[in-house]
Protein backbone atom coordinates (compact mmCIF):
# COMPACT_ATOMS: atom_id res chain seq x y z
CA UNK A 1 0.00 0.00 0.00
CA UNK A 2 1.18 3.10 -0.92
CA UNK A 3 1.78 6.96 1.68
CA UNK A 4 -1.48 8.05 2.31
CA UNK A 5 -2.42 11.51 0.93
CA UNK A 6 -4.81 13.93 2.27
CA UNK A 7 -7.77 16.65 1.16
CA UNK A 8 -8.55 20.02 2.26
CA UNK A 9 -12.04 18.56 2.75
CA UNK A 10 -10.40 15.73 5.56
CA UNK A 11 -10.68 12.40 3.35
CA UNK A 12 -7.38 10.57 3.32
CA UNK A 13 -6.60 8.01 0.34
CA UNK A 14 -4.22 5.38 -0.74
CA UNK A 15 -3.43 4.01 -4.06
CA UNK A 16 -2.08 0.95 -4.90
CA UNK A 17 -2.13 0.14 -9.13
CA UNK A 18 -5.41 1.67 -10.05
CA UNK A 19 -7.11 0.70 -6.88
CA UNK A 20 -8.50 3.60 -4.73
CA UNK A 21 -8.71 2.97 -0.73
CA UNK A 22 -10.44 6.44 0.60
CA UNK A 23 -11.65 7.61 4.22
CA UNK A 24 -11.84 10.07 6.77
CA UNK A 25 -8.66 11.48 8.67
CA UNK A 26 -8.58 11.30 12.25
CA UNK A 27 -9.15 15.40 12.73
CA UNK A 28 -12.40 14.99 11.26
CA UNK A 29 -13.48 11.76 13.33
CA UNK A 30 -12.35 14.10 15.95
CA UNK A 31 -14.62 16.91 15.02
CA UNK A 32 -17.56 15.13 13.99
CA UNK A 33 -17.89 13.00 17.84
CA UNK A 34 -19.51 10.21 18.21
CA UNK A 35 -20.02 8.57 14.38
CA UNK A 36 -23.28 6.64 14.91
CA UNK A 37 -24.43 6.12 11.45
CA UNK A 38 -22.90 5.73 8.05
CA UNK A 39 -25.01 5.91 4.36
CA UNK A 40 -22.01 3.75 1.76
CA UNK A 41 -22.50 3.69 -1.65
CA UNK A 42 -23.48 0.66 -3.89
CA UNK A 43 -20.66 -1.24 -5.59
CA UNK A 44 -20.51 -0.60 -9.38
CA UNK A 45 -21.98 2.99 -8.51
CA UNK A 46 -19.87 5.56 -10.00
CA UNK A 47 -18.37 9.12 -8.74
CA UNK A 48 -17.03 12.04 -10.21
CA UNK A 49 -14.26 14.07 -8.22
CA UNK A 50 -15.61 16.10 -5.97
CA UNK A 51 -18.88 14.60 -5.67
CA UNK A 52 -20.42 13.40 -2.42
CA UNK A 53 -20.28 9.74 -2.12
CA UNK A 54 -20.94 8.40 1.55
CA UNK A 55 -22.94 10.17 4.45
CA UNK A 56 -21.58 10.01 8.04
CA UNK A 57 -24.17 10.98 10.90
CA UNK A 58 -22.33 11.79 14.49
CA UNK A 59 -24.17 13.17 17.19
CA UNK A 60 -22.95 16.23 16.53
CA UNK A 61 -23.55 17.04 12.51
CA UNK A 62 -23.77 14.90 9.30
CA UNK A 63 -20.95 15.30 7.00
CA UNK A 64 -20.45 14.18 3.24
CA UNK A 65 -17.18 12.02 2.42
CA UNK A 66 -16.15 13.34 -1.23
CA UNK A 67 -14.47 11.58 -4.32
CA UNK A 68 -11.20 12.57 -4.03
CA UNK A 69 -10.96 11.32 -7.41
CA UNK A 70 -13.20 9.94 -10.51
CA UNK A 71 -13.97 6.54 -9.01
CA UNK A 72 -16.08 3.62 -9.51
CA UNK A 73 -16.79 1.87 -6.09
CA UNK A 74 -15.40 -1.85 -5.61
CA UNK A 75 -16.19 -2.42 -2.14
CA UNK A 76 -17.54 -0.78 0.53
CA UNK A 77 -16.54 -1.32 5.05
CA UNK A 78 -19.56 -3.54 5.36
CA UNK A 79 -18.63 -3.44 9.04
CA UNK A 80 -19.49 0.16 9.28
CA UNK A 81 -22.95 -1.15 9.18
CA UNK A 82 -22.85 -2.29 12.43
CA UNK A 83 -20.04 -0.44 14.15
CA UNK A 84 -19.93 2.62 12.34
CA UNK A 85 -17.83 4.10 15.50
CA UNK A 86 -14.45 1.56 13.87
CA UNK A 87 -14.38 5.15 12.30
CA UNK A 88 -13.65 6.57 15.28
CA UNK A 89 -11.53 4.26 16.62
CA UNK A 90 -9.21 3.36 13.55
CA UNK A 91 -10.41 6.25 10.90
CA UNK A 92 -7.08 5.66 8.88
CA UNK A 93 -7.14 1.71 9.15
CA UNK A 94 -10.54 -0.42 9.97
CA UNK A 95 -12.47 2.43 9.65
CA UNK A 96 -11.41 2.86 5.71
CA UNK A 97 -14.93 3.51 3.97
CA UNK A 98 -14.87 2.59 0.22
CA UNK A 99 -12.35 0.96 -2.09
CA UNK A 100 -12.52 1.48 -5.65
CA UNK A 101 -11.15 1.24 -9.35
CA UNK A 102 -9.65 4.61 -11.07
CA UNK A 103 -9.26 5.30 -14.26
CA UNK A 104 -6.50 8.38 -13.96
CA UNK A 105 -4.68 8.90 -11.05
CA UNK A 106 -5.47 12.41 -10.37
CA UNK A 107 -2.71 13.13 -7.49
CA UNK A 108 -3.73 16.02 -5.81
CA UNK A 109 -3.40 15.13 -2.09
CA UNK A 110 -0.99 16.12 0.77
CA UNK A 111 1.54 14.31 2.68
CA UNK A 112 0.73 14.08 6.30
CA UNK A 113 2.91 16.83 7.07
CA UNK A 114 0.77 18.86 4.57
CA UNK A 115 -2.16 18.20 6.23
CA UNK A 116 -1.02 18.90 9.78
CA UNK A 117 0.10 22.36 8.97
CA UNK A 118 -3.23 22.56 6.91
CA UNK A 119 -5.68 21.94 9.79
CA UNK A 120 -3.43 23.77 12.64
Amino acid sequence: MTEKKYLETHEWYSVNDNEITVGISDFAQSELGDIVFVTLPTVDESFSKGEGMVEIEATKTVAEVYAPMDITITEVNNKLDSEPELINGDPCGEGWIVKGSIKDLDDIGMSYQEYESFIS
